[in-house]
This record gives structure tokens, C-alpha cells and sequence, in this order.
């Protein structure tokens, strides 16, 4: 059976791409408008890194605008539908997220989209999702040494974890212009990856002058002017938010699934990728920007023997379809498909592995080799 047909392949796509995609997109998407820069006293990169790294929140809530563009949409939305994986919307195309925070183990997320309302809620153990378009939410209760949820990064402080996780000798840190984002002032640090081999161009942070908090997070792509991918707020309030903002209340006729603390299923009660029979081998070759996620999927059918020409649906039909008309690639790693954007690359071998990082696709040919 062809690996494009694979249900784990399906099922692996847009989580791969995305772990790699944290900070990618394609085509310029546009900035946030901004008012004047403010003035604001000089500090140094090393001084911002202490502020970040040092910052207290105890609560806030806010509006959150996330834009991204892969280049090729159709691939994102339909690798969602035929993996049954929620990743997928927050990885192209323009969303706004309410936000509330109020420490580590209460916090809220809702995604409003013209097809509807999707919530994360977590309160204590307590874990709630709630899909409006569906009527359908689940809950489960976290171990007690639960770690934090997975999610992909629905804030500017999320995204700039992860950026800044990558911060080594080949990364350089430099202050850029102060600015103004949800009417705030900010300062901005910049990370630019020395690596040649990276696509990433430069990583903005703008950080609120006060409370130290990231407010905007930008990333842009060699020989772009403008960010390919950029989640900031557009309203922010540091207070904390009252208790009865986590509190769940299913709507009348609302279905509840209740789940075991293992399942982590994702909104609307949908299994993400990654988990159960279809779970591949993921290894990664490098360090930093240029870093290659390596998935290994049994072309036969699956990491654990899913059944041959199992289909997952009219999606993963047209999905197999749109996928075979990528690229045709080949050396002396092997044959395969390549998938290129502003941001990242991501190569499908005809022996069943799905490689992708923020790189040329020249570093992942050679990680193929591997």
C-alpha cells in the first residue's frame, strides 16, 4: 500500500509538520497594526532574557488574534479531517482565542470560529472540552503528577517557551524597536538562528514593558519583510479572573463524555494523533533551529500493524490524491515526496517515514540518510 494512503501517515502529517511549524507558516500573512513607538528606557537583550525568564502572572484574561499561512491549506485542512487531528485548524488561516489565566492549574481557552465555539477548560485536575458545532464535551481528571496540557501555542507566552527553548551558541540576541500591542508598551527581542540550514529568518518577541509578559510573538522567513506567522493579543487585562470563569456548565442537551486520565482525547471528544495502534517510532537528528523530527510508519499498514489499505475516509482519499501531486524527490537516501513552504520542509519516503523540520530540503535529505 502507498504510504499516502496510510491512515498513520494521514494521522502523522499535520502533528509533525506543526511540532516543526511552533513557530513556521508560508506565505506573509501581515503584521498586527501598531500605534508610534513609545519611549522607553534602554535595556539590553540579556536584561529582557532575565525579565522573561524572571516574570511573575498571576492571572489575566484577553483576546488572542493568530494568523499563519502553510502555503498550502488544503493539505493542513485536509490531514485534520482524514487524521481526526484538532491541531490542524490552529496552523493556517487567521483565528481569535479568549484567553483567562489564573495560575497553572486554572486556565481557559476558547476558539471562535464561524463554525462555532470550541473551549478548553481546565480547573484543578479537571479537564473540559466543549465543541458548540458538535454539542458534545468530555472531561477527565489529570493524575495528581499530571504535567500541563499539550497544546499548540494559542498565546505569544506559549510560543515564546518554545522559542526560546532553542536559544544556544547558534542563536543571536538583539533588541529591536519598542512598540505598542494591545495598547501596552513594549519592548521587542530578537532571536536570529546563525545556522545557514535554518529557514527561519528572525523571531520577535515583544514583551510588555511592565509586567514582562510576551504580547506578541512574530516569526519571518528568509527574504520576507513581513512575519509568516503571528500571535499577539489585541486586549489584555492583568487581572485575575473571577473563580466562575472555570467553572464548567454544559449547555442544556449537551453530550459528556467522561474519560479515563490516559485517553487526553481532544475537543469535541476526538482522539489526537499519537495515541493507540497507530503511534509511530519519532526520533530527532540535530540540535536548535535546525533540528529534524523523524517519524518512522510501517507503509504496510501502520507502527503496530493497522490493516493494509485501511482507509480513513473521502478526506484521506483526497488527501492521498493532493499528496501525490507534491514533488518527486530522490538519492542516495531513497525516493519520496517533498513538501516545501517559507518556514519548513517536510519529505514523504516510499519506505514510510515522514521527516520534517524549519530547515532546507537539503538538511532532511541529509537525515534521511540516517
Amino acid at each position: 500500500m502507498s504510504v499516502l494512503k496510510n491512515r498513520a501517515v494521514l494521522r502523522w502529517l499535520v502533528p509533525v509538520t506543526a511540532g516543526v511549524a511552533v513557530i513556521g507558516g508560508g506565505a506573509a500573512v501581515g503584521t498586527f497594526a501598531a500605534a508610534a513607538d513609545p519611549a522607553l528606557p534602554p535595556r539590553t537583550a540579556a536584561q529582557l532574557l532575565d525579565d522573561l525568564r524572571t516574570s511573575r502572572l498571576d492571572g489575566l484574561s484577553g483576546t488572542v488574534v493568530q494568523r499563519a499561512d502553510l502555503g498550502l491549506p488544503p493539505i493542513a485542512e485536509l490531514a485534520g479531517k482524514a487524521g481526526g487531528n484538532e491541531l490542524a485548524s490552529l496552523i493556517s488561516g487567521t483565528h481569535t482565542i479568549r484567553v483567562w489565566y489564573a495560575g497553572p492549574d486554572r486556565q481557559r481557552l476558547a476558539l471562535v470560529d464561524t463554525l462555532g465555539e470550541r473551549d478548553v477548560l481546565r480547573s484543578g485536575r479537571d479537564v473540559w472540552t466543549w465543541s458548540s458545532r458538535d454539542n458534545a464535551a468530555s472531561h477527565r481528571t489529570l493524575p495528581a503528577e499530571g504535567k500541563d496540557l499539550d497544546t499548540a501555542p494559542a498565546t505569544p507566552a506559549d510560543a515564546a517557551d518554545r522559542a526560546l527553548a532553542a536559544i544556544d551558541p547558534s542563536t543571536a540576541v538583539t533588541v529591536g524597536r519598542s512598540a505598542t500591542v494591545a495598547g501596552r508598551s513594549v519592548y521587542e527581542l530578537v532571536l536570529t538562528p546563525r545556522d545557514r540550514d535554518s529557514l527561519v529568518h528572525q523571531v520577535r518577541i515583544a514583551l510588555d514593558a511592565k509586567e514582562h509578559v510576551p504580547l506578541r510573538f512574530e516569526v519571518l522567513a528568509d527574504g520576507a519583510d513581513e512575519p509568516a506567522f503571528e500571535v499577539a493579543f489585541t486586549q489584555v487585562d492583568f487581572r485575575t479572573p473571577d473563580a466562575d470563569q472555570f467553572r464548567f456548565n454544559p449547555p442544556p442537551g449537551v453530550t459528556v463524555t467522561e474519560e479515563s486520565a490516559g485517553e487526553g482525547h481532544g475537543p469535541a471528544g476526538k482522539r489526537p494523533a499519537g495515541r493507540g495502534e497507530d503511534r509511530p517510532d519519532v526520533r530527532t537528528v540535530g540540535t536548535g533551529w535546525t533540528t529534524v523530527l523523524v517519524a518512522k510508519i510501517d507503509a504496510a499498514g501502520g507502527a503496530t500493524g493497522a490493516k493494509p489499505g485501511e482507509a480513513a475516509g473521502p478526506d484521506a482519499e483526497a488527501l492521498s490524491k493532493v499528496l501525490g501531486g507534491l514533488q518527486r524527490v530522490s538519492g542516495d537516501w531513497g525516493s519520496g515526496r517533498l513538501l516545501t513552504g517559507k518556514l519548513f520542509s517536510v519529505l514523504l519516503t516510499d519506505d514510510g517515514r515522514v521527516l520534517a523540520g524549519l530547515v532546507t530540503p537539503e538538511r532532511l535529505y541529509q537525515a534521511a540518510k540516517g
